[in-house]
């Protein structure tokens, strides 16, 4: 008997034929992470891209955040990486980040990309690898 995908693969219901459409399981990430500074957001991109645990890295100088950190309202320059990867690469992705971070608590978040440029979602493909 065939296995029906997970409800939160579901895109929606046919009002015509009742048929459910699926969406494809994700393949890819957009993996978002903040650093302290621009020195070390390059360091981290050369790492991923390096390592092939991503394909690209877009550094964006400037971000002003603000959070909550050990009970005092935080206001911190920061440097924001937008890392693509496969899906398949994040865990290894991930490890990168984590061992090669200067924060305690890294924010890694990983959005699933829903769809995009065929043709530069296969560059992803090729970039990463192994």
């Amino acid at each position: 008997m065939p296995q029906t995908p997970p409800a939160a693969h579901i895109r929606g219901i046919n009002a015509e034929t009742g048929q459910i459409r699926y969406l494809a399981p994700m393949k890819h990430y957009l993996v978002i992470n903040t650093c302290p500074d621009l020195a070390t957001a390059q360091r981290l991109a050369e790492i991923v891209v390096g390592g092939k645990f991503a394909a690209c890295v877009n550094v964006v100088p400037g971000v002003q955040s603000i959070y909550a950190w050990n009970g005092a309202l935080q206001h911190d320059q920061e440097c924001l990486l937008y890392i693509k990867t496969r899906a398949d690469r994040y865990a290894a992705l991930e490890e990168a980040l984590r061992r090669h971070h200067p924060y305690e608590l890294p924010e890694i978040i990983a959005v699933p990309i829903e769809s995009g440029l065929p043709a530069y979602l296969a560059w992803v493909d090729q970039q990463t690898e192994e």
